[in-house]
């Protein structure tokens, strides 16, 4: 497993993170702790989850996997609530359920983040009560999550108070940047030193799904997740890709792309820069 650093955090996270996003109640709690176990084991140093992946469960779950082993991952939860009453109490519920007393990155939970998102966050509180959690040593680093380009993302990129964002990017999803001009919201958290991490990492399936209408062959004849990782881990803006990480097997194949440091792509060349 390789590692990067984490912007301006000086957090040096896994190439791979562990992104909870699909954890639901009914399923099997003892495979999902001893995959997460497994890819600690494996290198894995970066999760991320939020409450309401599983109504609280992802929360519980990683909380469970991470007791007596703290110090070997860096959590990043989320905020769904702009108004500081919101904020703080799903916050303490955060720590509870994760059985950690310090949230190293605290998020915005967003999507598009709007320019009046922005000034919720901004201008009534958001902003002003995550400065206060961090005073207080209840979390470390601030960020925010965003699935596309806007004013408000620019807008909170530009306060200079957020340390990382999490954005929607993959082969299939260019939006947050331009390879060729090397522009975009990815470019735009670069320059304030903020770290960046993706969701979506291999397009949640939709480009293989494509390839199998259209090539089916082809794409039955290779890798397609493998390929669309290592596309995502070759953008140096990148310092950790988010996977699910359903089964060992995953942990494994996601690792393996993560050392294959020769097969990495050249972004600019594509573009004949």
């Amino acid at each position: 497993m390789n590692y990067r650093t984490l912007g301006r955090t000086g957090l040096s996270v896994s190439e791979i993170g562990y992104g909870g996003g699909r954890v639901r109640p009914g399923q099997d709690i003892d495979k999902t702790k001893s995959v997460l176990n497994h890819a600690i084991d494996s290198g894995v140093n970066f999760f991320d989850t939020a409450p309401t992946y599983g109504g609280g469960l992802g929360e519980e779950i990683i909380g469970q996997v991470i007791a007596g082993r703290r110090d070997s991952v860096i959590l990043a939860t989320k905020t769904k609530p702009r108004d500081p009453a919101g904020i703080i109490e799903t916050v303490e519920g955060s720590l509870r359920r994760l059985g950690i007393e310090t949230v190293d990155i605290l998020q915005f939970h967003g999507g598009w983040i709007p320019s009046e998102d922005a000034d919720q966050i901004l201008n009534e509180g958001g902003l002003e009560t995550y400065l206060k959690l961090k005073e207080e040593g209840k979390i470390r680093f601030l960020a925010f999550s965003a699935d596309g380009p806007g004013e408000g993302v620019l807008r909170l990129i530009r306060t200079g108070h957020f340390d990382a964002i999490q954005c929607h990017y993959n082969l299939f999803y260019q939006a947050m940047y331009d390879g060729f001009c090397e522009e975009g919201i990815m470019a735009e958290a670069e320059k304030e030193g903020m770290g960046i991490f993706t969701m979506r990492s291999t397009t949640s399936n939709a480009f293989p799904s494509l390839m199998k209408q259209c090539f089916p062959e082809f794409a039955e004849a290779n890798d397609l997740d493998s390929f669309l990782l290592n596309y995502t881990l070759s953008n140096p803006l990148v310092d950790s890709a988010l996977m699910s990480l359903e089964s060992i097997a995953a942990v494994n194949a996601c690792a393996k792309v993560s050392d294959d440091v020769e097969s990495r792509i050249d972004i600019r060349a594509i573009h004949g820069r």
